[in-house]
């Protein structure tokens, strides 16, 4: 049930900001620098309901309803709550430091609290495979963690396009470190599935 409300309202949101109250958006970026001056803390969770561009909300959406839902299943409602809403506090703790300085960044997106679902499932589904196009090959889920993480890590150092890399590795390590709090058993299964 959790999975279903923060799928339809992000939806909601996003397509409204998008085409019919602009305002939205504007209202719930988050701002590092100005987080603290303005009191903007709202904006450190309902900017991970609101999207740059149809693209970005798509890619999100797809994303979330292939792993969400299934992870959903073996944690169960509040578990995933839990897990969702760390991932994007912690992608945004991330991104506030690193930019706490700049009056000029903003932010936008479910990304950091999808990486979280993501990986998270990689640790209870270790055995799935992933497609990324253009590439017609699935990837094992473990490989595709360390070089998602690894790509992550050096995109955010190198200031690569306007993605918010930050979010994502973030987002990620705060998915694997909520398993490994809240179940260690399903890592110890997960090693055992992938080196066993």
């Amino acid at each position: 049930m959790a999975a279903a409300v923060i799928f339809a309202v992000t939806l909601l949101v996003s397509l409204l900001g998008l085409w019919a109250l602009p305002w939205i958006i504007e209202q719930n970026l988050f701002r590092p620098f100005w987080f603290l001056p303005r009191r903007q803390y709202w904006t450190a969770i309902s900017n991970g309901f609101i999207h740059a561009d149809l693209g970005h909300l798509l890619f999100n959406a797809l994303t979330y309803w292939f792993f969400a839902f299934p992870l959903q299943r073996v944690i169960g409602s509040a578990g995933f709550l839990g897990l969702y809403f760390i991932g994007l506090l912690a992608s945004n703790t991330g991104t506030y430091f690193k930019h706490r300085r700049d009056a000029d960044y903003a932010c936008l997106g479910a990304s950091g609290a999808i990486l979280a679902v993501l990986f998270a499932s990689i640790v209870y589904f270790p055995r799935q495979s992933i497609m990324i196009m253009p590439i017609p090959l699935p990837i094992p889920a473990p490989l595709f963690a360390i070089g998602y993480l690894a790509y992550s890590f050096y995109a955010a150092r190198a200031q690569r396009g306007r993605i918010n890399h930050d979010a994502h590795f973030y987002g990620a390590l705060a998915g694997l470190a909520f398993v490994a709090i809240t179940d260690p058993s399903a890592w110890e299964r997960a090693s055992s599935m992938v080196f066993g």
